[in-house]
C-alpha cells in the first residue's frame, strides 16, 4: 500500500471516492452524496490545493483504496490545532490496516507542523470500529455532541476526540 499526498491531477479519483464514502456510509459525514454530486469538478480540484489542507490516499496500484483529510486551524490563537476530517477506506480494502496508515500519515503530517501540539477529530459515537482506531493511536474522548448531525427525521450523536502531540 502506497500513501501519497492528493493533488489536483488526483480530482477524478478523489471525486469518485469520496462520493461512494457518502453513498455508502451516510451517517458518518456531514456532507451529503446529494450536495457533493451536483459540485463540479473544479470544487473537487481546489480541495486538492496544497496551502494548510492536506489530503493523503492510500493506493493498490493505481486503485485509490482510502483518504484522510488533515486541516490546520487558520487563527493566530488556534494555530497549535489541526483536525482531520473524512477518513474513508473502501470496503474491498477494510480490516486490512489501510484506515491506520492513513491516519499515521496524517498524524505524522499534524506534528511537522510547526507549533502544532493537538489533532482533533468527531467520529459518530455509533461507529466502533472508527473508535477503536482512534482509541489504538492514542486519542482521547473529551466530549459528545448530542443530535449533531441529522438525516431525515433521525439524529446522530458525535464523539469529540483529540491526540495530544
Amino acid at each position: 500500500m502506497n500513501i501519497r499526498l492528493l493533488t489536483p491531477e488526483d480530482a477524478n479519483l478523489y471525486r469518485d471516492i469520496r462520493l461512494a464514502a457518502l453513498k455508502s456510509n451516510p451517517a458518518a459525514f456531514a456532507a451529503s452524496y446529494e450536495e457533493e454530486f451536483l459540485l463540479p469538478q473544479s470544487v473537487f480540484e481546489e480541495r486538492l490545493q496544497q496551502g494548510e489542507t492536506f489530503t493523503y490516499g492510500a493506493f493498490k496500484g493505481d486503485r485509490l483504496a482510502g483518504v484522510v483529510t488533515l486541516v490546520r486551524e487558520k487563527k493566530l490563537k488556534l494555530r497549535h490545532r489541526t483536525s482531520i476530517f473524512a477518513l474513508f477506506v473502501s470496503p474491498a480494502f477494510r480490516g486490512k490496516g489501510v484506515g491506520k496508515l492513513l491516519m499515521k500519515e496524517a498524524i505524522t503530517k499534524a506534528g511537522k507542523l510547526e507549533g502544532v501540539e493537538q489533532v482533533y477529530l468527531t467520529v459518530a459515537a455509533n461507529n466502533e470500529a472508527a473508535i477503536n482506531l482512534y482509541k489504538n493511536l492514542k486519542f482521547q474522548t473529551y466530549g459528545r455532541d448530542n443530535k449533531a448531525i441529522k438525516q431525515g427525521d433521525q439524529y446522530l450523536d458525535e464523539d469529540l476526540m483529540v491526540l495530544f502531540l
